[in-house]
């Protein structure tokens, strides 16, 4: 709770719509489940078309209601990755580590290789200018 407290009010706003949605929908689709439990009684043949569409009805609220749940999750998980600065910044925190270690690896290895061409070029000038063919 203190860390919705933080939240702007916007996103205290949002987060509450959210929850609001979460419960509607929930509460849509057991209104749906208790639905279809009701219209499966049949009590005479005349009623087995009037109850063959109602179920058909309840399966159609059913499927709305999944569907407006699964959008639900979607804005959730939107909302998680689009407002999750600390993990985002984790990770970008991490990521500059690991590229400044690769950067000081390569930073030695070329001195390495500098120091040994240096060391090379020297045995070949001192080589060049002792020979006798200049």
């Amino acid at each position: 709770m203190a860390q919705q407290r933080a939240l702007p009010q916007s996103k205290e706003t949002l987060l509450q719509s959210y929850n609001k949605r979460l419960k509607d929908d929930v509460k849509s689709i057991m209104d749906n489940f208790a639905e279809i439990i009701k219209t499966t009684k049949i009590e005479d043949e005349t009623q087995v078309s009037r109850a063959t569409q109602g179920e058909q009805d309840n399966y159609e609220m059913h499927v709305r209601a999944g569907e407006s749940l699964m959008k639900l999750v979607s804005d959730l998980k939107q909302f998680l990755i689009l407002n999750d600065f600390p993990s985002v910044n984790e990770a970008i925190d991490q990521r500059n580590q690991q590229l400044r270690a690769l950067q000081e690896e390569c930073d030695r290895k070329l001195i390495t290789l500098r120091d040994e061409v240096s060391i090379d070029l020297y045995e070949l000038e001192e080589e060049y200018y002792s020979s006798r063919y200049k």
